[in-house]
């Protein structure tokens, strides 16, 4: 596989891509995290929107739409990972896509009803208008290679925009299923490594990122995901009249919270970084440790967030169903999600921590029927604790070879 020409070269720091330098990444910009602010608000709206309909049909319209949601941002993502947000023309493209994120996330609740066509306008126009954007940056700065690259991956949003707008024009079962197709196209995309016919097909040196750049941008999405979790946490527990009650239910949300946070930042975030930031073909571990996996660890931290939202507004009540699908899919989830990545970036076999806790959430579903809301919840944060302190206890030693490396 040849060597595609980087943005360090001297064609691509004169436009309006980054420079890189060697030894050090890219640091995450002040338009990027104003960019994310608005996926705060994504995710929200997706944890509420669940929690307000938790039916089969309910549950496979956020699916979609949470699918959707990560897709443009992560899209967005590699592309701020090339681009330079001190340019004038970058900040525009990037103050042009928040506002269309914004749009696309008031729009989420009401996404199947009649605001089917704001949400999937605004999604297209990220999706195709940002690529439009990377085709003539990419064209001044003289990297053909990556142009047409851009051009392929345009293409195919714009196949899949056509879906999405040809769905928001129908109703009910009718615009799901192109919504799905519309989808499928899109993440099938970077498996199929964006082929056309005439133009080829790309290759992961197309993708050439930088490796701690696009580490932290995602490990920013799991914290967004968790601070929206901390915040469903806390309002509810405001709104509650009967403290007493619902405080148990309040700390054993907390409690899950963290041991989310260190399941995934401990030592996962910075492992994973590494091992980017040393990887031989970063656009591939980018494409399947961050693009694709990252999405069940997403995931997780959303309906968990919705079962927070269930114990601590309705502590006592019996755990139905839907209920025990929210509490223990959320956690497993979560942990399905980390140990395929830590496999991926660490090259290591499946985390005996993580297997053991997906064993527990399974031998809770048929107790969880007959428990309250409560202490399913709480059964499931004690998981989420295990796995945790497990982790750190059988890490202890790469622990120590990580804090020794980064002294010197």
């Amino acid at each position: 596989m040849s060597e595609t020409p980087k943005p360090s070269s001297p064609a691509a720091s004169s436009g309006l891509l980054r420079e890189r330098a060697a030894g050090s990444h890219g640091k995450v910009t002040n338009i990027e995290l104003f960019f994310d602010l608005v996926f705060v608000y994504a995710v929200t709206q997706l944890s509420h929107t669940l929690l307000h309909d938790l039916s089969l049909i309910g549950a496979a319209h956020v699916l979609l739409l949470f699918l959707a949601v990560w897709w443009v941002w992560i899209f967005t993502g590699w592309v701020t990972n090339w681009l330079d947000p001190d340019r004038i023309a970058v900040r525009a493209l990037m103050l042009a896509l928040t506002f269309a994120g914004l749009l696309l996330s008031a729009s989420v609740p009401e996404a199947f009803a009649e605001r089917g066509l704001l949400f999937a306008g605004a999604y297209v126009t990220m999706q195709v208008g940002r690529s439009l954007f990377m085709v003539w940056a990419l064209h001044r700065a003289g990297l053909a290679s990556q142009r047409i690259n851009f051009v392929r991956i345009m293409l195919w949003l714009s196949v899949a925009g056509a879906c999405w707008l040809v769905g928001a024009w129908q109703d009910g079962t009718p615009r799901f299923l192109c919504w799905i197709a519309a989808l499928g196209i899109e993440y099938l995309g970077p498996a199929a490594y964006f082929y056309v016919p005439g133009l080829g097909r790309s290759s992961t040196a197309d993708w050439d990122i930088e490796g701690g750049h696009f580490a932290e941008r995602c490990s920013l999405f799991v914290i967004i995901a968790l601070g929206e979790s901390l915040v469903v946490t806390g309002s509810s527990f405001a709104a509650s009249s009967a403290i007493a009650d619902t405080a148990p239910a309040f700390v054993a949300a907390f409690l899950g919270c963290v041991a989310m946070w260190w399941i995934y930042f401990d030592l996962g975030a910075e492992r994973g970084s590494r091992a980017i930031r040393h990887a031989a073909d970063p656009g591939r571990t980018a494409r399947l440790a961050y693009t694709y996996l990252h999405l069940p660890i997403v995931a997780g931290i959303v309906v968990s967030a919705v079962g927070d939202e269930l114990s601590l507004t309705h502590p006592h009540a019996s755990c139905d169903v839907p209920a025990a699908i929210v509490l223990l899919g959320g956690p497993a989830l979560y942990l399905l999600g980390n140990a395929l990545f830590k496999m991926t970036v660490n090259r290591s076999h499946f985390p005996l921590s993580h297997l053991v806790g997906l064993g527990l959430l399974a031998a809770l579903v048929a107790p969880a029927l007959r428990l309250s809301v409560f202490w399913t919840a709480a059964l499931t944060t004690a998981v989420l604790l295990t796995v945790a302190v497990w982790e750190t206890l059988s890490l202890r030693g790469v622990r120590a070879h990580l804090a020794e490396h980064a002294g010197h």
